[in-house]
């Protein structure tokens, strides 16, 4: 017994090795994503979309308080991968590591369901998950590079801004994306397969036209994710939004199209505001489809078992109806007479 006791342990203990090493390995795959497209503001090296904070709060959702080792884990394999290991190091992988784990709790509190099927769902994940807990990270990160000297205290509040902003627009953009693709296989099966096939080509051609354009052509975006959010919820809008996202990035990275001839800062400003305008329409608007979508279902559903109770009780009137008229038939003195007469 003792035996079979011990190998139930190695087994979960070896399980969870694999399961913090997987989400480690997502942490730092993402990272090395994000840091491909950086830009420098008032000096300092800054992504404008994280995409590691959105896994960190997709693992914590999914998993549980338990997968927070391989966050950490992942976020020291991003900065090795970057700088020398440094104690001023600690504190911005201890704010990373912090920011989606507050992320969690916020959502925890409020009854966060990860289907995102309810405009409360979208909400908390917009001002509590994104607004609110990646405050922390930004405060630690941009807090610690002035009091190692390696930024100007009057350059605080500017470094801030953008850190904190890359990191709300990792959960805004990266975190529904995985958990729709969590729940892929639940999705029913949709039969515009054709609109959606269309929807995939239209967006193809035209947002890398749109996000490249020396014309300033951002807005044809958004009548797409409200195609996409209108016919397809939220894994049409999500998915829409974040090709859009990444491909407003690469040319705000680039300078080029509607992000040429402009200062770092008014990159930074633009594409964030772009972004972060993109995923509140395309979150919000899918989250309000799903939850009236779901009170016509609830609605049909009632008007259906309504009419089973309506015909039940019909049917029951009609039997109660019939037994007296044919209990007085069979005491007649017609049916006497009859039955006498056989």
């Amino acid at each position: 017994m003792a035996g079979v006791v011990g190998t139930e342990d190695l087994r979960r203990a070896v399980g969870y090795a694999l399961e913090v090493t997987a989400v480690a390995a997502c942490y730092f795959a993402a990272g090395r994503l994000g840091l491909m497209r950086q830009l420098v503001v008032d000096g300092a090296v800054v992504t404008p979309v994280w995409p590691p904070t959105g896994v960190a709060v997709a693992c914590l959702l999914l998993f549980g308080m338990r997968s927070w080792p391989g966050i950490a884990l992942g976020a020291l394999l991003v900065v090795m991968s970057i700088t020398s290991i440094q104690p001023a190091v600690a504190g911005t992988l201890v704010g990373n590591t912090a920011a989606p784990v507050c992320a969690y709790y916020l959502l925890r509190r409020v009854g966060f369901r990860t289907d995102l099927a309810r405009l409360r769902d979208g909400f908390a994940l917009v001002f509590l998950a994104a607004l609110t807990a990646m405050l922390v990270s930004a405060t630690a990160g941009a807090g610690l590079l002035v009091l190692t000297g390696k930024l100007a205290a009057g350059g605080f509040w500017l470094v801030w801004s953008t850190w904190w902003a890359g990191d709300a627009m990792g959960v805004l953009i990266v975190t529904p994306v995985l958990l729709v693709l969590w729940r892929v296989h639940r999705l029913p099966r949709t039969p515009r397969w054709k609109e959606a096939l269309g929807l995939a080509l239209i967006a193809g051609g035209l947002i890398p036209f749109a996000t490249r354009s020396d014309i300033s052509l951002l807005f044809l975006v958004y009548p797409l994710v409200i195609w996409a959010a209108l016919r397809f919820q939220l894994a049409g809008s999500m998915l829409c939004a974040a090709l859009a996202s990444v491909m407003a990035t690469v040319a705000a990275t680039d300078q080029v199209g509607p992000f040429s001839r402009m200062s770092r800062v008014e990159v930074m400003i633009k594409l964030q505001a772009f972004n972060g305008a993109m995923a509140l329409t395309a979150l919000l608007l899918s989250a309000v489809i799903a939850e009236q979508l779901h009170t016509r279902r609830s609605v049909e559903q009632a008007c259906r078992e309504l009419v089973e109770v309506l015909e039940h009780l019909t049917a029951g009137e009609s039997l109660q109806a019939r037994s007296p008229l044919d209990a007085g038939d069979q005491g007649s003195p017609e049916g006497k007479d009859q039955s006498h007469s056989g």
